[in-house]
């Protein structure tokens, strides 16, 4: 697993090891990352059900100013923290939380966010309550991506605010990315 393009290109990054974590392919990882535009002016970034962490630092190395990385796992955690000081990267902030947990903090320290994404476990209908509370608490910023890897067959609320401006099908998964306009 490594970094595609950007400030880190080309670095390597540790893996989970456990199955518990699904880590995004390099080549599923570049073609997010060209859906949404290859780089990025500024903005914070959530990586919500982070893994390894490569998806967040593949938005540091394209351009967002901070990383607000969350994973459940202690393997997760710790393979994250390793990752960013392999990279001597400053600019982030891991958090060991129940995803619940970490969007309350985040809320209470009312942070906004230019960037989402979400890979959580699939088909566990965890998506539309983020994304709900991540709207009702104005967390996020006008024009946010929010990149969301889940089942293809998942129908999604739908929600005033976001658009969806894409979907691409990978096998058993599809890639929703929604914009915000709050």
């Amino acid at each position: 697993m490594r970094v595609i393009a950007g400030k880190y290109k080309s670095r390597q990054l540790k893996s989970v090891k456990s199955n518990l974590t699904r880590p995004t392919t390099d080549r599923n990882k570049e073609n997010m990352f060209n859906i949404i535009g290859p780089y990025f002016q500024g903005g914070n970034v959530l990586d919500l059900f982070a893994g390894s962490g490569g998806l967040g630092i593949e938005a540091l190395s394209r351009g967002c100013d901070y990383l607000y990385s969350v994973d459940n796992q202690f393997a997760a955690f710790q393979v994250i923290k390793d990752n960013l000081k392999l990279l001597k990267i400053d600019n982030a902030k891991v958090f060991k939380l129940d995803y619940r947990k970490a969007l309350k903090r985040l809320c209470e320290e009312k942070i906004k966010f230019d960037l989402v994404l979400l890979d959580p476990p699939y088909g566990k209908g965890l998506v539309d309550g983020i994304l709900e509370f991540l709207i009702t608490n104005e967390m996020l910023n006008n024009d946010c991506i929010i990149m969301v890897e889940e089942l293809k067959e998942v129908i999604f609320d739908s929600f005033d605010q976001l658009i969806l401006i894409k979907k691409n099908d990978y096998g058993i998964t599809a890639l929703n990315v929604f914009k915000y306009q709050g």
